[in-house]
């Protein structure tokens, strides 16, 4: 099983980028579970937002209304759009996917694959 992460780059404040995560070997569907997490450098890791097999999304607080989480079964992929983006939102974004539920969709050890991260640049 892999991760695939793509679409990160260089963009000035107030600009929108979009990622792409694509998996191999197994479908989305197959996963419960599915979120884009970022690091920002010297931080920990942290929660973006996810979408459950239903179709139910989540967000952090930091990108509620700004950054939309979605897939397309038929690419079998999860995108992550990204407007207004701010210097703050600066690090590298690394895609998960959950085989089974355990509860928290924010925390890191909820998810079982990752994919290898693409980098994310907001210039001020």
């Amino acid at each position: 099983v892999q991760l695939q992460a793509s679409g990160g780059g260089l963009v000035q404040a107030g600009g929108s980028l979009r990622l792409s995560c694509t998996t191999s070997g197994r479908t989305i569907s197959s996963y419960i579970l599915m979120g884009w997490f970022r690091q920002a450098p010297g931080k920990e890791r942290e929660f973006v937002a996810a979408i459950t097999l239903s179709g139910v999304t989540y967000y952090a607080d930091s990108v509620k209304g700004r950054f939309t989480i979605s897939r397309d079964v038929a690419k079998n992929a999860v995108y992550l759009r990204m407007n207004s983006l701010k210097p703050e939102d600066t690090g590298v974004y690394y895609c998960a996917a959950a085989s089974r539920y355990r509860g928290r969709h924010y925390s890191t050890e909820s998810y079982d694959h990752w994919g290898q991260g693409t980098l994310v640049t907001v210039s001020s």
